[in-house]
């Protein structure tokens, strides 16, 4: 069972996005977690744990790929905090080969190191990867894209740390909601949409394209789903997409979903092309909050997005590697330590430019 300790936006925002951690028999957790944790943390975190190290060791970062923007913001905090802390890093770039990963993975292995984290290519491979690391025993932290909680009881030296994927198509279907006519641009009663999917593979994707649907629909909408695609994270392939169907659909796209900000910044290009204006005659919304989106939020090109804190889950994995690190391990079913998203509109967009 996962627990989850919502913070306030209040003290995301004022305390640099720190976070904690949680476990079960031997307790991960600090004894007093860091003020913005957002945690699976199980009632009884009294008893004592090895002190975490502060640093010296070497930590093998694998990442899906480098040229994803969320991810490059991700792998630059974690390298950043891990040096700083005084750890040996070495980050290195699957290139969405989940092959050329496992290889990865196994070199580290081969050369010792004391730490993994790893963001794996394809969420079908945790089997394998946990089944690795576990004969190695190395205590490793997954991160960006959730295992089963039957697949991580396999190994106690491991956690999952991530978002609530639901909690962020929640949040984008709120953003439809919050505007003066609730997505009904042309009020026919029903709010017609586009889908721009990520990897639908990935459970990310899976539970933000459902949860941006359900979000209208638990408020009473009707909603009508012209198409859903798969971009693959990749702006490109939101802007052909988004072209393509403005071309088939023209004015009956009312809302743009897009499981991620780059995806829904080549979609702006198109509806930009097509001569449509984002918050009168068209929604557009994504998640992550990269920059590049807040400045488009800030500027009405975009009606809103999602914080995905790239920082303040590198904080919270390289919390938990330490953890794991002295002595600390995860019982079934308390594996996975969130932290959480923020609904970011034009009001807040500034708040969160870096």
């Amino acid at each position: 069972m996962k627990k989850t300790l919502a913070l306030a936006l209040a003290v995301v925002m004022s305390l640099g996005l720190m976070a904690g951690c949680g476990n079960n028999s031997t307790p991960p957790a600090n004894s007093t977690p860091p003020t913005n944790a957002s945690t699976s943390q199980p009632g009884s975190a009294a008893a004592s744990i090895p002190d975490a190290p502060t640093g010296g060791g070497t930590v093998g970062v694998c990442i899906y790929k480098f040229d994803d923007a969320f991810m490059t913001t991700y792998r630059n905090a974690l390298q950043e905090i891990l040096e700083g802390k005084g750890y040996k890093v070495t980050v290195v770039d699957g290139n969405n080969d989940q092959s050329k990963q496992n290889e990865q993975i196994n070199t580290f292995i081969t050369q010792g190191v004391d730490a993994l984290i790893i963001n794996p290519c394809m969420t079908s491979a945790a089997d394998s990867i946990i089944a690795t690391v576990k004969a190695a025993g190395v205590p490793t932290v997954l991160i960006n894209r959730e295992p089963t909680a039957e697949q991580m009881s396999a190994y106690d030296k491991l956690v999952y740390v991530g978002c609530d994927a639901a909690q962020s198509g929640t949040f984008q279907g709120e953003l439809i909601l919050d505007t003066p006519n609730k997505g009904d641009i042309n009020g026919d009663g029903k709010v017609s949409y586009i889908m721009i999917q990520g990897d639908p593979e990935n459970i990310d994707a899976q539970l933000r394209t459902e949860y941006s649907v359900k979000a209208l629909q638990d408020a009473g909408m009707e909603v009508e789903q012209l198409d859903l695609q798969r971009g693959d994270w990749d702006r490109e392939k939101g802007q052909t997409i988004c072209a393509n169907d403005l071309a088939q659909f023209g004015d009956q796209i009312e809302v743009v979903f897009c499981n991620n900000d780059d995806m829904a910044i080549g979609a702006l290009q198109s509806i930009q092309s097509a001569g449509r204006k984002v918050n009168e005659d068209i929604y557009l919304v994504g998640v992550d909050a990269l920059d590049a989106a807040l400045n488009e939020v800030m500027n009405g090109n975009m009606t809103g997005t999602v914080l995905n804190d790239a920082v303040g889950q590198a904080t919270e994995a390289v919390n938990q590697m330490e953890n794991l690190l002295g002595g600390a391990t995860f019982a079934a079913g308390e594996q996975s330590v969130y932290v959480p998203y923020v609904k970011v509109t034009p009001d807040n967009a500034k708040d969160f430019v870096k």
